[in-house]
């Protein structure tokens, strides 16, 4: 889990995150970070603001997106970018910040890898690979 320990807890700092973004209300660093990320996808703005979203069950294998999972993975990069770690992720980002020259896209790009370093490690019942992910991530 990326944020609280119920999938319910995650998606609800998400909706309480924007709802106090468009109040303009206090928020704590944390919530600022998941706003500026929904901004960033204007495609889940109807969703995250209506409330029955936090119930909704996502399915991939009929097409669906899940919103939630998506910018967690957003806020999951941009926090390996912030601290460095694993160690290198800050360059390997630089790297192809030069390259795409977008930062939403380069995100896009690290998320996908992400999950799939994340799907592997609990598929394999193991801790994810960081050595593989760098590599990866090196070659996009």
């Amino acid at each position: 889990m990326f944020y609280g320990n119920t999938i319910d807890d995650t998606r609800q700092l998400f909706l309480i995150s924007w709802n106090k973004y468009q109040h303009k209300q206090p928020m704590l660093p944390l919530e600022n970070e998941i706003a500026q990320v929904i901004l960033a996808h204007p495609e889940y703005h109807k969703i995250i603001a209506d409330n029955k979203s936090q119930d909704h069950t996502y399915y991939p294998e009929f097409g669906e997106t899940n919103p939630f999972l998506h910018m967690g993975l957003h806020l999951a990069v941009r926090e390996q970018i912030g601290t460095n770690r694993p160690i290198g992720i800050e360059l390997v980002y630089k790297n192809l910040m030069s390259k795409y020259k977008d930062a939403l896209t380069v995100e896009h790009l690290m998320m996908d890898q992400l999950a799939e370093c994340l799907w592997l490690a609990q598929k394999n019942d193991t801790p994810p690979d960081e050595s593989a992910y760098l590599d990866r991530l090196s070659h996009l």
